[in-house]
């Protein structure tokens, strides 16, 4: 597909075009390709004036060295990615205020989204080969399920209506900014996600027009559960009315641990399924050694299943890996959205299907 072919359709047209002729690829993380950068603390904090040690938030990067970020898209875009995601995965007043950083936040999630905005926009207009931008929002480091206390399980740290106008914040920044989607990934709790869902759902009702959602489930064990607790299926029942254009799981594990999970949700999802695990488990020293092609293999066995329609990578992976898994899915076929039986879904911890 081109360029020419997609004109004047929304985001979740034209990437629902582009998914039915070929399986997707999405990009790796910015964290290991930042880490490798081996900034100092003054390369994190540039000219912004923040007090506290900045040294490791990689969000910040993305005002104080735009042509770091800008280089790790475009190696994105070479190797083969046609889904690129911003660097905003603790772009949040939450996550920020660990940093004292909090007032950046919309300023932060703009640059980010335009730097991969202007990266893809100069990629397709030389190959007419659509590209996608997703804003990637992370969990915080918050949960709205659990209790931080062992000695008050009724206690939270934050309510439903701070995480909703946190992410409200920063959805609205990443659109302004020209991302196509709002992508919630990395979703260890169910709750978390729906405070997110809620929060686009509002923006859309302000913008007048869609903001199209993906969401991306990670699982803490590898009974296929999240930390709130839902299965992979429950979560799906929690999360499909807000009709995202993809749903996923990410990070977790490595392709190898992820592969039941992946063949239960490609069975029940009513749209398409965006899969990007770890490169493997890590080793003691928390690093990961899975080489590119073994990474490649194992998400090739999706594919040739029917069981995906976009791959990519998460923790450890590179532009190296995102290059080989772009060669082992060639010209192999996208899943099919099947068609699921109406039913009344609803879930607890577990799926519960009350009648069709």
């Amino acid at each position: 597909m081109t360029l020419s072919t997609c004109s004047g359709r929304s985001p979740r047209e034209r990437l629902n075009a582009a998914a039915a002729q070929a399986i997707l690829v999405k990009d790796g993380p910015y964290g290991t390709a930042i880490q490798a950068a081996r900034l100092d603390e003054p390369g994190y904090r540039g000219e912004t004036g923040l007090e506290r040690d900045q040294k490791g938030n990689n969000d910040l990067v993305n005002l104080t060295r735009p042509e770091l970020i800008r280089s790790v898209c475009d190696g994105y875009i070479a190797a083969g990615a046609t889904i690129l995601a911003t660097n905003t995965f603790n772009a949040n007043r939450i996550s920020q205020g660990d940093y004292g950083a909090e007032t950046l936040v919309p300023d932060i999630n703009r640059a980010a989204a335009r730097i991969i905005r202007e990266a893809v926009d100069a990629a397709s207009a030389r190959d007419r080969i659509p590209r996608f931008v997703a804003g990637a929002i992370g969990p915080t480091n918050k949960t709205l399920s659990l209790s931080p206390d062992v000695n008050d399980p009724g206690y939270r740290e934050v309510d439903f209506d701070t995480v909703k106008h946190v992410y409200r914040e920063q959805a609205a920044a990443l659109v302004e900014g020209g991302a196509d989607f709002i992508l919630i990934e990395t979703v260890f709790d169910t709750l978390n996600c729906k405070a997110g869902i809620m929060a686009v759902l509002e923006l859309e009702q302000a913008l007048g027009r869609e903001v199209p959602l993906m969401l991306s489930m990670t699982l803490t064990d590898l009974s296929g559960r999240n930390l709130s607790g839902h299965t992979v299926e429950a979560f799906w029942h929690a999360v499909r009315h807000a009709r995202p254009v993809t749903i996923g799981l990410n990070c977790s594990f490595g392709a190898a641990q992820l592969r039941p999970h992946v063949r239960l949700l490609s069975q029940i999802a009513e749209t398409l399924v965006m899969a990007y695990p770890n490169a493997g488990l890590p080793n003691e020293l928390g690093e990961y050694d899975e080489l590119p092609q073994t990474t490649a293999e194992l998400v090739r066995e999706w594919a040739q299943a029917g069981q995906v329609n976009a791959l990519g990578g998460c923790c450890g992976s590179t532009p190296a890996h995102i290059a080989a898994m772009a060669r082992a899915i060639e010209g192999l076929a996208p899943r099919r959205v099947p068609q699921v039986p109406v039913a009344t879904r609803l879930a607890g911890l577990e799926p519960f299907t009350l009648a069709a």
